[in-house]
């Protein structure tokens, strides 16, 4: 058993909660922006001032709607503005805000909302209330749904307004790093959603990581995950308290142009977006007969970066760095914005390759690893202590420890309380005063994390051998034409793998090799060019692990994992259980011969 703790730099006071920073920001810098909206296709900032008082106005709107100290008020919503906004009012009026994923099926929203006991709902389309309205019979405490695209959110302010404020001030003077903020339900990769009880305390914590990476957290930032995510809510959280300029994407669709027009300092993403990136800029270069000076700078960016760990590179390295720098690595930097310094990955695990790629481009890559149950990020690789191909060293004030059978276990201010109305769920979890991830992991000796794969995913070959998917599938995504995959081989005689395409990236090699105009995955799956070119990535996959671990046989499949398919979670997270009931006919013809 293995343990490492750092001790706390920020002790959050105990009268504290989420909103001081809202109304601190607004009487210390009244003027300063803290927000930028984007208003006919134009970034208009927001002031400290002005958000603090449509923070009120809405506050007191719902106190004056019925709204209780404690109840729930839910959020279906894709990230925008008004999400924030809606998120703090929540918050002013004493209330506790439930996120959903606006992309959530009906059965989804009638049981977070039903269990959570929501007696109100904020909802941003017509779409959304109508999902609502089709399972409204069965949540006999939802009293109001309230929609950002009708107005809503203008009337209750404006009702606010009218019954005046006071009584939002009782309501936050009330509150406590105690208090509970929020519930959180998560992805669901396995059974059915649990809500996770954080409190004030929890995200206050969460937030003084920006006390610990200040180079990271200032400037500005844009945020297009969506903020029913607790990744997604803690940088929210943390921007508000280190007073970054916030701006929101809700179509990922305009992230290109609004990277360019917003230029943030730093972004939020999980892996598969650096995957896209790069996997685009790959393709874009071959595509268009460019892509030996592409490949060049790939691994001279790699190699760049692997030798700032080493002593720093050597002097042939740094002049073909420079000039790569001007033919290639400042055209992607300028693609993302021009000033983007640094960006924080989580979710899932980012491979060392695209670590160092990115930071070798000059846009340095923060892994971190964390869960809902520990407020988002629970470990984090700073500026001035990386180790690429781990997920750092555990954050201020938590401590971390590595089971007898290898599970991660957390302790911390960042760790939560339990789940909802789930007390054999808490216990299970939370037994022995250390939070059980589920995650196998390993600590290096001077408190660098290094996670392997979730327990519940090991799989067992008919030899006896344990074999982490995570290992293979990370590396594999990192291939330009794959998008998604998914180790199979439990009980079996050999590992073998699901793949699927990248939509994007398949039109233009099919261009390049020669291939019909329009050729789909499903036309191309049993193409010999095409086999051999995932064929070099199953190889590639299979030099991090040992021969009785490698990838024997693969499968690509006619149709990408999606989110509106079922097979992915709002998080990306591939759902095991249900690929492998959809897919069962293409599992067992990998071990049909």
């Amino acid at each position: 058993m293995r343990e490492y703790e750092v001790a706390a730099i920020t002790v959050v006071p105990a009268q504290s909660n989420l909103t001081d920073p809202v109304f601190r920001h607004a009487a210390e810098a009244p003027d300063a922006p803290l927000f930028a909206r984007k208003v006919a296709g134009e970034w208009q900032p927001v002031s400290c001032a002005t958000f603090a008082a449509e923070v009120l106005a809405l506050a007191a709107g719902l106190v004056s709607a019925g709204v209780g100290p404690g109840d729930r008020v839910a959020l279906l919503s894709r990230t925008r503005y008004e999400w924030t906004l809606c998120d703090y009012a929540i918050l002013s009026a004493g209330a506790v805000s439930v996120p959903v994923y606006e992309t959530s099926s009906a059965e989804q929203v009638r049981w977070m909302l039903g269990d959570s006991g929501a007696i109100a709902v904020i909802v941003e389309s017509e779409a959304h209330a109508d999902t609502v309205a089709a399972v409204r019979a069965a949540l006999p405490e939802l009293r109001e749904v309230w929609r950002i695209e009708a107005g809503d959110l203008t009337d209750l302010a404006a009702r606010g307004s009218a019954a005046g404020t006071e009584s939002v001030a009782v309501r936050r003077a009330a509150l406590n790093r105690a208090s509970l903020a929020t519930v959180i339900y998560t992805s669901g990769t396995t059974g059915r959603p649990k809500g996770c009880e954080l409190t004030h305390g929890n995200l206050l914590a969460e937030a003084a990581v920006t006390d610990a990476a200040p180079e990271v957290f200032v400037g500005s930032t844009l945020v297009f995950l969506p903020l029913a995510h607790v990744l997604a809510r803690a940088i929210q959280v943390g921007c508000m308290a280190a007073r970054v300029q916030l701006g929101h994407t809700p179509d990922i669709a305009d992230l290109p142009a609004d990277l360019l027009s917003f230029r943030p300092s730093f972004v939020l993403a999980v892996p598969r977006v650096f995957e896209k990136i790069y996997n685009s800029a790959t393709t874009r270069a071959h595509a268009e007969r460019k892509g030996a000076i592409f490949d060049l700078a790939d691994r001279t960016a790699v190699a760049y970066s692997r030798a700032l760990d080493t002593g720093g590179p050597p002097l042939p390295l740094r002049l073909r760095h420079a000039l790569l720098d001007r033919l290639v690595y400042g055209r992607l930097r300028a693609a993302l914005g021009g000033r983007l310094r640094y960006a924080v990955s989580g979710g899932a695990p980012l491979g060392p390759q695209l670590a160092h790629f990115f930071r070798g481009v000059g846009v340095t890559v923060l892994e971190g690893y964390g869960l809902t149950e520990t407020s988002a990020g629970v470990t984090f690789n700073l500026p001035t202590s990386q180790r690429i191909g781990t997920v750092g060293r555990p954050i201020p004030g938590a401590a971390v420890r590595i089971a007898d059978d290898g599970e991660v276990l957390i302790k911390g201010d960042v760790v939560f309380g339990g789940y909802w109305r789930n007390p054999e769920a808490t216990a299970e979890a939370l037994g022995d005063g250390w939070f059980r991830t589920g995650d196998l992991g390993a600590l290096d000796d001077d408190g660098f994390l290094r996670i392997v794969g979730r327990k519940k995913e090991l799989i067992v070959t008919a030899g006896g051998k344990n074999v982490a998917p995570a290992v293979l599938e990370d590396r594999l995504r990192a291939a330009a034409l794959v998008s998604q995959c998914m180790v199979v081989g439990d009980q079996k005689p050999f590992v073998g793998c699901l793949i699927t395409l990248d939509p994007d990236a398949l039109p233009g090699w099919a261009a390049a090799h020669g291939k019909p105009r329009g050729v789909t995955a499903g036309d191309l799956r049993d193409d010999p060019d095409l086999r051999a070119e995932i064929q070099a990535a199953v190889d590639d996959a299979n030099r991090a692990v040992s021969r009785t671990e490698a990838i024997k046989r693969f499968r690509i499949l006619p149709v990408d994992f999606t989110e509106q398919g079922g097979q992915l979670t709002p998080s990306l997270k591939v759902k095991r259980a249900v690929v492998a009931a959809e897919f069962g006919a293409e599992i067992e013809a990998i071990y049909g011969a």
